[in-house]
């Protein structure tokens, strides 16, 4: 009779161990479909966060296109039966014109129809005079310049390309006949 005993008594411990080791098993499936519940959502989140900033900035942007970039008085859509008169057209990501102001990380143009521009430089733009590379402490208020670059949000251009006009620049090359 002890034996019987010994005997339930092992069967309840293997009993015991196996309920045991399933109820670890299913905690731990349980922990792992917690965790990548949890990623799946800060995925989800980072990927709505993202996407709501660009469409706030595309947003703002194209709010103030038309201020920023001298765009048609009356907008776009003013009157489609009417050609657009030539001084309507919007520049695109760039502009010309004179220099009026120099600031420490910007300068302001002085363009067409007298609009004027903030244009910004980094470490990246190019400012050339002819063929030479110059530096910002080059450029001096009066100076006729071509500016290439993007807008951004704030309605300033952000200048890769500045190219400075002196007199001898503006008359082209000279032709001997």
């Amino acid at each position: 009779m002890n034996e019987n005993k010994e005997d339930k008594s092992i069967e309840e411990k293997k009993t015991e161990e196996v309920n045991k080791k399933s109820h670890r098993d299913l905690l731990k499936w349980i922990i792992v479909g917690i965790v990548i519940f949890v990623y799946s959502v800060c995925v989800f989140g980072t990927g709505v966060f993202v996407g709501g900033t660009k469409a706030r900035f595309s947003y703002r942007w194209a709010e103030n296109y038309h201020r920023n970039f001298g765009g048609p008085g009356n907008g776009f859509m003013r009157d489609l039966r009417m050609s657009p008169p030539n001084n309507e057209f919007i520049e695109g990501h760039g502009t010309f014109g004179q220099i009026i102001k120099i600031g420490d990380s910007d300068f302001v143009i002085k363009g067409q129809e007298n609009v004027e521009k903030v244009v910004i430089i980094n470490k990246d733009t190019v400012i050339t005079i002819g063929r030479q590379t110059i530096t910002k402490a080059d450029l001096k208020v009066g100076e006729q310049v071509v500016v290439i670059g993007s807008p951004n949000d704030a309605g300033q251009i952000e200048a890769k390309l500045i190219r400075v006009f002196d007199g001898s620049t503006m008359m082209g090359p000279r032709i001997n006949i």
